[in-house]
């Protein structure tokens, strides 16, 4: 099979879900209006609360729910066939995601800004808001935790990437300062930007950097672990428009350059699909259950993701300038993520067989070459645009580990910052005075995810993400929890069939995450791995608990609407 079918067919998808589909939503159950004054203009203070250009908010939001996620779940899913993680990061993208992201970004800007969980308090009660805080901050620290240990991975297998990845730090804070400071022309200033950017590429190929094997005790693994959360905890007090918003959207236009080269290189090479649709042991009886549950949250982001709330309701919302915006920011950045992910996809199944006999390859020849992960993606794709537009081997390598690395640090940096806005609510409602200021809630948020990726998330001392299962699967509940908060406002609004675009999706993820969460349960309780076993048990026992109490909140709010209609 020619992997240009996928290609066609992905697209085609994600144009009709944004010109049809979330057209349909903004207008009929959303119901955006631009007359509705949004938090960005109500509490505007210029360090959260930032009126944004919607393309450069597009840009902030799409690289911050990137990350490393719609590389290295679908990197990861392959291994049981393409046929499985392309449905479901087609069809995840278009009727999970976007609206998920399209819906939680809304609600948000509706209630002031207010992050998921606090929204939860307000419609659902009081108590089950400060669990499904819980939830949230839990997700945060898996994410912030496994994305630090992706970054190190990838900085000591690809030392051509420090000069640009770094450096791009620099680019982004002149950025910030010729925007908001000299007021400078947005296209000229991403021109420039985007320019250096890639102008470090070689530079970097011609002077890879490297950490020392040992020093003070630490692996060059764990020196980058330690050097990138010192810099999170640095970047995640800083304005917003400093570095992290101009940072966040030059990146942005970076991965869709680089998206581009390797979507044109797949039309040009037309590599041949070398993996199997579903491997052998799927298509026996009973081989679903390989695949069912595992699958949904192996993929989480690229095709639907509870972190993507949290962004929505975090830092974006406080930046709409208008609400129309948040069908283009929120479905747009799903899209976007979806399209990373079909091109890891590609790059998996097909990219990879390019590396050796010329694509001439079979499934079983396939499975020598897979290697399991994102080092797939940068091998394949780099091997696709290499043959397809004649980059050299190593510079598209380079480019493509490049995207990855920017994407997690990114996340990585709203990720703290997310982590310290809870701390500090907590502070607040606790009333813990030392928790409310943002120095101490930044160093507990940078302290207690270091303490994960050093503990948690390395297995056995070795340095691979153990704990990504359980972070797919506490991810993908935290989606359900935030498409049924959504639904029951929109069921308080007296739009209960339009709540049906979220209950549906929330049924379903609700459904496999749950499941997938028991089963990881099994697993490390078998491996004696008690830290990850706390973490998935406290999940679980929150999920339940708001769950129900959702219920019994809709069941609530319909009887008091019946009787309404009958008075």
């Amino acid at each position: 099979m020619n992997a240009l079918w996928l290609l066609v067919i992905g697209v085609l998808m994600y144009l009709a879900g944004w010109f049809f589909y979330s057209k349909f939503v903004a207008s009929k159950i959303l119901k955006l209006n631009d007359e509705f004054k949004t938090p960005a203009h109500e509490f505007k203070d210029n360090i959260d609360y930032v009126p944004t250009n919607k393309f450069v908010l597009w840009g902030h939001h799409f690289t911050t729910v990137a990350g490393a996620a719609p590389i290295v779940g679908p990197a990861i899913a392959v291994q049981w066939g393409w046929l499985p993680a392309f449905l479901w990061v087609v069809f995840g993208t278009v009727f999970f995601a976007g609206i998920h992201d399209m819906s939680a970004l809304w609600a948000s800007v509706r209630n002031q800004g207010k992050s998921i969980g606090t929204i939860c308090q307000r419609y659902i009660g009081s108590k089950v808001g400060q669990l499904f805080m819980i939830v949230i901050f839990l997700v945060l620290l898996m994410v912030n935790a496994a994305f630090g240990v992706i970054i190190a991975q990838e900085s000591v297998r690809y030392p051509t990437t420090i000069i640009p990845a770094w450096g791009a730090i620099a680019i982004a804070l002149v950025m910030g300062q010729a925007i908001y400071k000299f007021k400078m022309n947005l296209a000229l200033v991403t021109v420039i930007a985007v320019t250096a950017l890639y102008a470090l590429v070689p530079l970097g190929v011609a002077v890879p950097v490297s950490l020392p094997e040992s020093f003070m005790g630490l692996d060059s693994f764990r020196q980058w672990i330690v050097i990138l959360f010192i810099y999170c905890g640095i970047a995640s007090i800083l304005p917003v428009w400093m570095l992290l918003q101009p940072r966040d959207y030059v990146n942005g236009i970076q991965l869709f350059v680089g998206l581009a080269l390797l979507y044109v290189s797949v039309v040009i090479v037309s590599p041949t699909v070398v993996a199997p649709s579903l491997i052998p042991a799927i298509k026996e009886p009973g081989g679903w259950s390989i695949i069912v549950p595992i699958l949904f949250v192996t993929v989480a982001c690229g095709a639907i993701s509870g972190f993507h709330g949290i962004v929505s309701s975090g830092t974006t919302s406080k930046q709409v300038d208008k609400e129309s915006d948040v069908r283009f920011v929120g479905y747009l950045g799903a899209v976007g993520e979806g399209s990373l992910s079909l091109a890891t996809i590609i790059a998996c199944v097909a990219g990879v067989g390019l590396l050796a006999s010329g694509g001439d390859l079979n499934p079983s020849s396939w499975a020598s070459l897979y290697k399991g992960g994102a080092v797939n993606f940068a091998n394949g794709g780099g091997a696709i645009m290499s043959e397809g537009i004649g980059l050299p081997f190593g510079v598209s390598q380079t480019l493509l580990s490049l995207m990855l690395i920017l994407f997690a640090a990114t996340t990585m940096d709203s990720g703290i910052r997310l982590q310290r806005y809870i701390i500090q609510e907590w502070g607040e409602i606790y009333k813990i005075p030392a928790l409310r200021g943002k120095g101490i809630a930044t160093i507990v948020a940078v302290a207690l995810s270091f303490f994960l990726a050093i503990n948690g998330v390395g297995a056995g001392g070795k340095n691979e993400v153990a704990i990504w299962p359980l972070f797919g699967a506490t991810n993908q509940l935290l989606a359900s929890l935030t498409l049924l908060t959504v639904s029951v406002i929109l069921i308080k609004s007296k739009r209960l069939g339009g709540s049906l675009v979220t209950l549906i999706p929330m049924s379903f993820v609700l459904t496999m995450s749950f499941w997938a969460a028991l089963v990881k349960l099994g697993d490390y309780f078998k491996a004696q791995n008690w830290l990850l076993f706390g973490i998935n048990i406290v999940v679980i026992a929150v999920t339940v608990m708001v769950v129900l109490s959702a219920l019994s909140t809709i069941a609530q709010i319909l009887r008091e609407q019946k009787n309404e209609a009958h008075s």
